[in-house]
């Protein structure tokens, strides 16, 4: 895995996401001393130094921030919307991951059935559908008059061939395991398509509306680089390194959007340059910041900052299949040195929720159980867990993070926390291009994830939990889990559901090789003179169809 040199990335993110509002020089530079960095290094970093450039008002290339209109959007609008975003690495749908990435191609494809800002199943393309008795056939009938961009009509075929790319193990998609309970995805005429499932599954339309399932045309061979989809917009011009440019789709099938002519995609690989291009006019609307930047935005004139709460969350992980995660007392040390409540009010300012070393989050009321408690903070207890675990002069660790959002700063707070149990971690804060790339971030020992926010919790149980899933990235392993989990996610009776998710994060508390912080608030901002703007809880599902320009 190719990365930068460690101080370089560390320096970058405290400067991006710590520094630019709160700090002063000094404390500054006594963060930069914590972290182990030189102080010509931290000089360095305090005076603006940076280990590669990242646009600042503007991206680089030479090409202007706004581009004219070029066609006016349906009921004549002719505004153009500019949106800061990070720089995509995968725009082929089923291997998307990021909310740049999602933000891109949800606004040129379109999916199946879609969830709007309340967690809601809703109609996009498929406007009705039925579901058997016995819950294992689910038949969705299409819209009428949607069409490809390149003009040919939307079939149930397409459909079909859609989702039997997405769920064939063969292909290797990051899919495969969600929709593995899919024995059939069939085409009925032109208009509906049949979906039969080996077992029920109460949360089959949320997997159908998962940020992956964008509809393709049938048999495409580069759905990488080809953009043909039957989205509110269509792809006009796409330069990597700063910027995608689109167009109104004045075919699009739904009436009244999109809402403006114009959609310019800017990237920035420094979030802190992307509010600072907010902040100039250079862009209309930014999300995913750090809550500090975040914080500066609710002060500043000619713009409105959104925070909505979500059952998103950064995953502190351990992997739990080797030396030293695959020893309990060291699992057990972690948890006891780690205070979520200070984390929760130095990192995140009190926004969001705080943690309980679970992805069952509050938000998801019906499931959520405070019954098994948090042990309390004992540095002094974790001490003598990991000497009893054989590690009696301390354990030193390499902490892998992403430079993105909150998580420099939950790095250094553990780090911090950790030092008082013996625990010497060095802090190794990674692009979030790479963190995530080459499936880096499932092979090492240590790491904070971002999760974004899912409408159901099985999701992550699924993905990220029970023996063997796609990112199990604790190597989590336990037979009462695989079991209680797989209860919860075919079971029609809700009240086993529940008594099932009650046990699985009494697991997780008890022996998860995993720290759940916070669920952490959706943060975004947009410049005066549009409306429509309704920030969804995973931030890359915004709608940008349903923004116009206001009045």
């Amino acid at each position: 895995m190719s990365v930068r040199d460690a101080d370089d990335r560390i320096i970058q993110a405290a400067r991006r996401d710590v520094f630019a509002a709160r700090l002063s020089r000094r404390e500054f530079m006594r963060l930069m001393s914590a972290l182990g960095l030189s102080a010509g290094a931290a000089a360095l970093a305090a005076c603006g130094g940076a280990a590669t450039p990242a646009p600042t008002a503007a991206p680089p290339g030479g090409a202007p921030a706004t581009a004219a209109p070029t066609a006016p959007a349906p009921g004549g609008a002719v505004a153009t919307l500019r949106v800061a975003t990070e720089i995509p690495v995968q725009l082929d749908p089923a291997l998307a991951s990021s909310d740049a990435e999602i933000l891109i191609l949800h606004s040129i494809y379109d999916y199946l059935v879609d969830i709007n800002a309340r967690n809601e199943i809703v109609p996009r393309l498929a406007r009705e559908w039925q579901v058997s008795d016995d819950g294992l056939t689910y038949t969705l009938r299409l819209a009428e008059g949607a069409t490809f961009h390149d003009g040919s009509p939307l079939t149930a075929a397409d459909v079909a061939w859609t989702f039997n790319r997405l769920r064939d193990p063969s292909l290797q998609l990051p899919t495969a395991d969600l929709y593995a309970g899919v024995t059939a995805v069939e085409a009925d005429g032109d208009g509906t398509v049949v979906f039969t499932l080996s077992q029920p599954n109460p949360f089959f339309l949320y997997d159908l509306s998962d940020n992956r399932a964008l509809v393709l045309k049938a048999e495409t061979t580069d759905a990488a680089t080809s953009f043909n989809g039957t989205g509110p917009f269509k792809v006009a011009e796409y330069r990597p390194e700063n910027r995608m440019t689109l167009v109104a789709n004045e075919n699009y099938f739904v009436a009244g959007k999109p809402g403006v002519a114009n959609l310019e995609l800017i990237f920035f690989a420094d979030q802190a340059a992307a509010v600072d291009a907010l902040r100039g006019g250079q862009v209309d609307i930014a999300m995913r910041m750090p809550t500090p930047l975040f914080e500066t935005l609710r002060r500043e004139p000619g713009l409105t900052a959104v925070q909505v709460p979500t059952n998103g969350f950064d995953l502190v992980r351990l992997r739990s299949d080797r030396e030293p995660g695959n020893k309990p007392e060291v699992i057990q040390a972690l948890k006891l040195a780690t205070d979520r409540q200070a984390i929760f009010e130095t990192v995140t300012l009190g926004l969001g929720a705080v943690g309980r070393d679970s992805p069952i989050g509050p938000l998801f009321a019906a499931y959520y159980s405070e019954e098994t408690p948090i042990p309390p903070r004992d540095p002094a207890r974790a001490r003598d867990l990991l000497a009893q675990a054989g590690y009696a002069n301390g354990l030193k660790l390499d902490l892998h993070v992403p430079d993105s959002g909150d998580r420099p700063d939950l790095a250094v707070v553990l780090k911090e926390q950790w030092a008082e149990a013996g625990i010497d971690v060095n802090v190794i804060v990674e692009p979030e291009s790479v963190y995530y790339g080459e499936n880096g971030w499932l092979e090492v020992d240590l790491g904070i994830t971002g999760w974004g926010s899912r409408p159901v919790p099985q999701f992550y149980l699924d993905v990220m939990l029970v023996t063997g899933a796609k990112w199990n990235e604790s190597h989590f392993s336990d037979a009462e889990f695989d079991e209680l989990a797989a209860r919860a996610g075919s079971t029609l009776d809700e009240a086993e559901r529940v008594a099932a998710y009650r046990e699985i994060q009494r697991i997780l508390i008890e022996r998860g090789p995993i720290i759940v912080p916070y669920f952490f608030a959706a943060l975004g901002a947009i410049r005066n003179g549009f409306e429509g703007f309704e920030l969804r809880p995973f931030p890359g599902r915004t709608d940008l169809a349903a923004i116009r320009a206001a009045g």
